[in-house]
């Protein structure tokens, strides 16, 4: 894959999307930052070899159109000292000049598009980055947030859980101590009416019993 074809993947990248697939999105949003910091160092460093290549390609097509008319006058040098043949050969030496200066500008022409091409891609990788760090900085603090809210929710549900164990023993608890209360009420409770007869019909037992006693005890009549 050539360089403008992964800046232009880059570019095209979807955040969101990657965040979705991702397994550590905080681990693959920094990497993906890393990816285009890589690629933005190596846009630069083609968009400056870029730049010198052209300005090679125009310096040999100066240099060229230098030597065209440097022969130019050399055979009209040659023409007027009646030296037609030292003419032809300059004019030759010229047209081959020519030739050459026009490739160099077609090459020089060429390179101008590619280096703005990649002036343009660094432009926008850029703008891509900034915005992806502002991006990564957004996602990366929502996935920590959701952690945070997660493990809450998760501590919520443990202590509620806890809770409720903690409220059972104590309703067991509760209703093991009013069983012993309402146990020990019925011992300590008033006697019943049952219990009071029985008490009436013991004292009547017991008046009997004594009078019965006095009575063997009376002296005998003379």
């Amino acid at each position: 894959m050539s360089l403008l074809d992964r800046v232009g993947t880059l570019l095209r990248a979807n955040l969101n999307d990657l965040v979705e697939k991702a397994e550590d999105p905080e681990r693959m949003l920094k990497q993906v930052v890393l990816d285009m910091e890589n690629q933005l160092l190596q846009v630069k460093t083609q968009v400056a070899i870029a730049i010198a290549d052209q300005h090679l390609l125009e310096k040999k097509r100066a240099e060229h159109e230098q030597l065209v008319a440097e022969w130019r006058r050399k055979a009209e040098l040659a023409v007027d000292k009646g030296r037609d043949d030292l003419a032809r050969e300059a004019l030759e030496r010229s047209l081959s000049h020519e030739q050459l200066a026009v490739g160099f500008t077609t090459q020089a022409e060429d390179q101008k598009h590619e280096a703005d091409s990649l002036r343009q891609a660094l432009h926008k990788l850029e703008q891509k980055l900034s915005e992806t760090r502002a991006h990564c900085e957004m996602l990366v603090a929502e996935h920590r947030r959701a952690k945070v809210v997660g493990r809450a929710s998760k501590a919520r549900e443990v202590v509620g859980t806890q809770q409720e164990h903690t409220i059972d023993r104590m309703k067991s608890k509760v209703h093991v101590a009013a069983a012993q209360s309402a146990a020990a009420g019925e011992l300590l409770s008033p006697e019943t009416l049952e219990d009071k007869f029985r008490a009436l019909e013991s004292e009547d037992r017991v008046e009997a019993l004594l009078q019965e006693i006095k009575t063997r005890q009376l002296p005998m009549p003379k």
